[in-house]
């Protein structure tokens, strides 16, 4: 009985928050932004995304897709890293299964984190992008992972794509480093 409540107690206890503290460097952007993880509404994915920080996985992956007035998309650690042949950008994900969609109803405003996938939705692996702007028309269709809450100027100045589908041409800005802060 002793054993039980302690597991009752545990599993009462809030989650740590968790935040990402990502350096960008580029043409467009040279600063750093914090994402706040939305454990919350999105638990498996916040936890991917931290785990993947972890690792190093995330540092020296460009933002390989990125549509004025929309969205900047980053996170494929398989080819998007700098220095490889970044035509897959965007292609690719991390060694990790996929993830079940988890939505909620946080909706796609400026400033929210989202995560990238297929036309499945339980497709989702380690891209993500942030909002330039809100767009309805993704709330409840893709993941909310979590916001960005400092540096949004930062994210403003990423540079933009001119290619098909907001791809960026030449050399896209970095996430030279992206770190885990928890509280």
């Amino acid at each position: 009985m002793r054993r039980l409540a302690a597991v009752l107690a545990l599993a009462a206890t809030p989650a740590l928050a968790t935040d990402l503290k990502v350096e960008v460097e580029g043409e467009g952007a040279n600063g750093t932004f914090i994402i706040h993880l939305r454990d919350d509404v999105a638990p498996n994915h916040a936890a991917r995304l931290a785990e993947l920080a972890r690792s190093g996985a995330y540092d020296g992956v460009v933002f390989h897709r990125v549509i004025d007035g929309f969205m900047a998309q980053t996170g494929d650690v398989q080819y998007g890293r700098l220095g490889q042949d970044l035509r897959y950008a965007g292609m690719g994900g991390s060694e990790l299964p996929d993830l079940k969609a988890e939505f909620s109803d946080v909706p796609f405003e400026r400033g929210v984190v989202g995560m990238a996938r297929t036309q499945d939705p339980d497709s989702a692996n380690s891209q993500f992008f942030i909002m330039f702007a809100s767009a309805p028309h993704l709330n409840g269709q893709y993941t909310v992972v979590g916001e960005v809450t400092e540096g949004m100027e930062v994210v403003d100045a990423i540079k933009r794509g001119r290619g098909r589908n907001g791809a960026v041409i030449g050399r896209p800005d970095v996430m030279k480093k992206v770190t885990v802060i928890d509280e």
